[in-house]
């Protein structure tokens, strides 16, 4: 399927290129001309884009904090809804289902309303559905409201990735991806942090303190739709004047999605779903995204279990993501720099999973030495998952080829792998340890290490029997990243 691919390159070329190889032309430019490019890209979208996600993952993981949140008083929110362990477990996977179904459409959105609206109108209405979760009084209330909220969190992520496409090349994306998703270990770490000092909010006004954490935490979304509508650039050919904007074209003019290019057509979602090498990479997210999950929905539930009480549990979640967010960036961009995703993720695959099985291993009441397997576990899992994503959309050519398989990644890995994250950390077994959840992520990160490396094997394979190929027919050839 590379040779579709890289086919389906050359037609829009050819046939769409309404900015013309004239326009876009083979400009020569200095290293310090595109570091001043980068620069002023990176400062112009990076900061809002992470902005953005921080408050799309403080928003979708705050139900784990409003779950335990003054449980000591019985004023924690599965308490007051009335609602059993697994319908909470219920309501949190139809979130993931409704993220699941999402994804797909969201990309295709993205491209024909442009991402500085659809974006906006995805955040003011996912603020709007968190603050609604702070007046609910049942389960079934709850459930009805998270897959609302899973409905409109569904394409922010894939479209973050999908709209980075637009600006960056190859070995440009996946650090940035990083500072993008390093923000969900900011807001996890943050998220402690507030969750503990709006407890103590616990009935102002007649309210209990969870109630609250949605409403607080639901409202920066709302009003921050706003500055992403009118500050988000769209593409660089609208953004950049002048000679920027000339260097940004000539950048991009082989790699990277074009805003001129057509959208998805039924020719594109065929080549795309029949590339089956791809489905490797959707393997090994969805391997990635249990422990992703689990970490995000039950790190205060497994940090209660380690001996810490109530609000200190908030609060102790906060150094796990702290490791996470500087291992992500770290790992990332090495990643990038050695054109070696694949290994960058097995290895931090490997360390996660060895991190998990030490806390499955140890005694229940070795809490010290749990709680350091739970960062190593939490840096391990979470560096994983940008190099993967820069890693996929690396090797995916089209404009609405990469959209379409971004959104299928994420689909079966924000949403449908996630969905066993939500089972796997029992309340029957906190007093041992947490032992299911721990040996259940530990298993797939061995998983994800294993597919890493047979995919990065596959891909050395195969460039060398493009090269060969293009050698006898006398040829260039666009050979696979790794």
């Amino acid at each position: 399927m590379v040779t579709d691919s890289v086919n389906d390159v050359e037609a829009e070329k050819a046939g769409q290129g309404q900015l013309g190889d004239a326009e876009v032309g083979h400009n020569e430019y200095s290293e310090k001309e595109e570091r001043a490019l980068l620069w002023k890209q990176d400062l112009t979208i990076l900061p809002l884009s992470a902005f953005i996600y921080f408050l799309c993952y403080l928003d979708r993981s705050n139900i784990g904090n409003a779950r335990i949140l003054n449980s000591s008083t019985r004023n924690d929110m599965q308490t007051e809804i009335g609602a059993t362990q697994y319908q909470f477990n219920i309501a949190l996977m139809i979130f993931l289902i409704a993220y699941a179904i999402f994804e797909v459409p969201s990309n295709i959105l993205l491209k024909k309303l442009r991402p500085s609206r659809w974006l906006a109108f995805l955040m003011f209405s996912w603020g709007a559905v968190t603050m609604g979760l702070g007046g609910v009084h049942t389960f079934s209330a709850t459930a009805g409201v998270r897959f609302l909220l899973g409905v409109f969190e569904a394409g922010l992520f894939p479209g973050l990735v999908y709209y980075l496409t637009f600006w960056y090349k190859n070995d440009e994306r996946s650090v940035r991806v990083a500072l993008i998703l390093a923000s969900a270990t900011l807001a996890g770490a943050f998220g402690g942090a507030i969750a503990y000092g709006i407890g103590h909010m616990n009935g102002a006004r007649g309210l209990s303190a969870w109630r609250w954490l949605f409403i607080i935490e639901g409202a920066p979304s709302c009003l921050s739709a706003f500055l992403v509508l009118f500050l988000l650039p769209d593409y660089p050919e609208e953004f950049l004047k002048g000679r920027q904007r000339e260097i940004a074209l000539a950048r991009l003019r082989v790699e990277g999605s074009k805003s001129h290019h057509r959208s998805m057509t039924w020719h594109d979602a065929k080549s795309t779903l029949t590339d089956w090498r791809l489905y490797g990479h959707y393997l090994i997210y969805f391997g990635v995204s249990v422990p992703f999950s689990s970490l995000s929905l039950f790190a205060p539930s497994i940090v209660a279990g380690l001996d810490y009480k109530d609000l200190q549990a908030q609060l102790m979640t906060v150094p796990p993501y702290a490791a996470a967010y500087v291992t992500q960036i770290l790992v990332s961009y090495s990643a990038d720099h050695f054109n070696a995703r694949g290994l960058h993720s097995a290895a931090f695959a490997l360390i996660g999973a060895i991190g998990f099985m030490a806390s499955a291993l140890l005694p229940p009441d070795a809490y010290l030495q749990r709680y350091g397997c739970l960062i190593v576990a939490s840096a391990g899992a979470f560096a994983c998952v940008p190099p993967m994503l820069g890693w996929l959309t690396s090797n995916v050519y089209s404009t609405a080829s990469v959209g379409l398989a971004v959104a299928i990644n994420v689909s079966m890995g924000g949403g449908i792998g996630q969905i066993p994250g939500v089972w796997i950390y029992k309340a029957e077994d906190r007093d041992r340890g947490y032992p299911t959840g721990h040996w259940v992520n530990a298993a797939m990160l061995f998983m994800v290490a294993t597919g890493a490396v047979g995919l990065r094997i596959f891909y050395g394979w195969k460039n060398k029997q493009l090269l060969r190929e293009a050698e006898s027919a006398g040829r260039e050839v666009r050979l696979f990243k790794f």
